[in-house]
């Protein structure tokens, strides 16, 4: 008789084999665990293993259940405490999608005016809607996930979170950001549906079409008019929406809340354009239709700059009162900035791409001043606009 004893765990697994006879194997383990928030957890389970031996039998007492699964597939999500889910949803690339938020509540408060708390339910919203966005992505695209070596780290694809856990805080998310609409107006409740319908339909677009880039950049355009909306509305309700009110039709957002937020999607457009030049080669194997994928380096460059271009254009023309006019700008402040973040990010998506390729490190490197010169574009032009709105002497003629 053969005896053997396997540790997994905290316990051990026990049992014997002969010839001819079969005895099974018992599992106790003793895990002990960190909560959804930080509490400790301490757990304990018997169940019989199906062990399988030299000869290849197994014992007839079980089904199937592997060691693995034993040892780490019922401790998935047990680690999570705050820490880990704000790295879930990549919290700090709210800081994209926060500066264009507000700038569409400068815009709108200037002319309309706006209470106190209007703003801390915007920010909320804006919150809860990135959150959102971010889990719904690592929710539908885990399969993907786990099949590239870059983000087969990631929480679902390595099992440190549970798909339950994950759509609890997609729940979570969801929640903020339909309460925060609620307590602004009725419209901006009503219009909510829109960006969480634009979240899901995202990761969709990548197996298709290279049009995924644009999608998400409509995505993040959704900000700034948004929560111009939500300050709009409190004085012309959905007037503010379909521009029909007091027998006539004026779109109140025309130009300067249409430029801004067109101007947000070609921005965000070429972010991603240049973020997915990372996986190039795997989203190749794995036939996702990424634009690096599809057309390449040098292809990939050329349209980061048209379109980084394209949104230099479309923030200057925000400082026009009337389009039909075609009035000149008059604050030189905001011009500046914007030409000069313009050209800013021209340059990293140029010269500091050129060795991007060579190296994994190199990628990482050129990615790190990418996010940063990216990100350093929303608040300056933020800064800009507050600037002109509320210390100088107004962005328009």
């Amino acid at each position: 008789m053969w005896t053997w004893r396997a540790k997994i765990g905290g316990g051990g697994c026990y049992g014997s084999y002969s010839a001819g006879s079969m005895s099974e194997g018992t599992c106790t383990s003793m895990r002990r665990g960190r909560g959804l928030l930080g509490m400790r957890l301490l757990r304990s389970h018997r169940k019989p293993v199906h062990c399988q031996f030299v000869d290849g039998l197994q014992s007839h007492c079980t089904t199937l259940i592997s060691f693995r699964r034993l040892t780490h597939g019922s401790q998935r999500g047990c680690n999570m405490g705050l820490k880990e889910m704000l790295e879930f949803v990549k919290v700090e690339h709210t800081l994209f999608s926060l500066p264009f938020v507000l700038i569409g509540f400068v815009l709108a408060d200037h002319e309309f005016g706006s209470e106190r708390m209007d703003v801390f339910w915007i920010i909320v919203a804006a919150v809860g809607a990135r959150g959102l966005a971010m889990a719904l992505n690592r929710i539908i695209d885990r399969e993907i996930d786990s099949s590239n070596p870059r983000t087969s780290s990631r929480h679902l694809p390595s099992g440190t979170m549970s798909i339950q856990t994950a759509w609890i805080l997609s729940t979570a998310f969801l929640g903020m950001l339909l309460f925060a609409a609620w307590m602004l107006n009725e419209v901006a409740l009503k219009m909510a549906w829109l960006p969480v319908i634009a979240f899901v339909i995202y990761p969709y677009t990548k197996r298709f079409f290279w049009i995924c880039h644009f999608w998400i950049g409509f995505c993040l355009a959704l900000a700034p008019a948004g929560a111009w909306v939500a300050i709009a509305a409190d004085t012309h309700g959905w007037a503010s929406i379909t521009g029909m009110h007091d027998g006539r039709t004026e779109f109140l957002w025309f130009p300067e809340v249409f430029f801004i937020s067109l101007g947000v999607a070609l921005w965000i457009s070429a972010f991603d354009i240049n973020y997915a030049l990372m996986d190039k080669d795997v989203d190749r194997d794995q036939g996702i239709r990424s634009f690096p994928a599809s057309f390449g380096n040098i292809a990939t460059r050329n349209l980061s700059v048209a379109l980084t271009i394209g949104w230099m254009v479309c923030f200057l023309l925000t400082g026009m009162h009337e389009f039909t006019e075609s009035r000149r700008f008059r604050n030189t402040f905001w011009i500046l900035s914007v030409v000069f973040m313009a050209l800013v990010n021209i340059f990293v998506m140029t010269k500091a791409a050129e060795s991007a390729s060579e190296s994994v490190e190199e990628m990482d490197r050129y990615q790190k001043i990418l996010f940063r010169s990216s990100m350093l574009t929303g608040w300056i032009l933020l800064a800009s606009i507050m600037y002109v709105d509320y210390f100088s002497d107004g962005l328009f003629d």
